[in-house]
């Protein structure tokens, strides 16, 4: 069974703009290189042509990937759901119990995420312990750098900041 890709429209849309980027301008330059690269005569020492042969295998694995996750995309629209539970699209505060630190999360999805602004893919281990908490709710998150307790202090939505480059 196929497992579905949740992400936003924001999400969807960077993915479909970078296999657009990919099919129509990084992939013709490189067919484009690699027929240079063999006019020049022998291929067996001929490292432009080796390495515009790698660059079109990198490419077409990038290609594959895509299709894959835009094939599996359930856009996801998070100002949709409810917020008294945690969900995609929730924004979460957290307080490790040991340090007394307040932590401020956003689960969004895996395409979208970027953990250094507070924005973590649903299938992170953190994101995948918080779905279905509420307000008051207190767990030991089990982690790659060991576990921690964290008490839930709020559940809310609220608009998910994307950067853009």
């Amino acid at each position: 069974m196929e497992q579905k890709e949740p992400m936003t429209l924001f999400g969807y849309e960077k993915l479909s703009a970078e296999m657009h980027e990919i099919k129509l301008v990084e992939r013709p330059q490189v067919v484009k290189a690699i027929e240079e690269a063999a006019d020049l005569g022998d291929l067996k020492e001929n490292a432009e042509y080796h390495a515009a042969k790698e660059r079109q295998s990198q490419i077409d694995d990038r290609i594959s990937e895509l299709q894959d996750m835009l094939g599996r995309a359930q856009i996801v629209d998070p100002a949709s759901l409810k917020h008294a539970r945690v969900s995609f699209g929730s924004t979460v505060v957290l307080c490790d119990i040991d340090s007394d630190k307040e932590l401020t999360y956003t689960i969004v999805g895996g395409c979208e995420s970027n953990p250094s602004t507070g924005l973590i893919s649903f299938n992170s281990p953190l994101a995948r312990q918080l779905l279905g908490k509420e307000e008051g709710d207190e767990f030991k998150a089990k982690l790659p750098k060991g576990e921690i307790e964290y008490e839930v202090l709020e559940v809310k939505y609220q608009e998910i900041v994307f950067e853009t480059n």
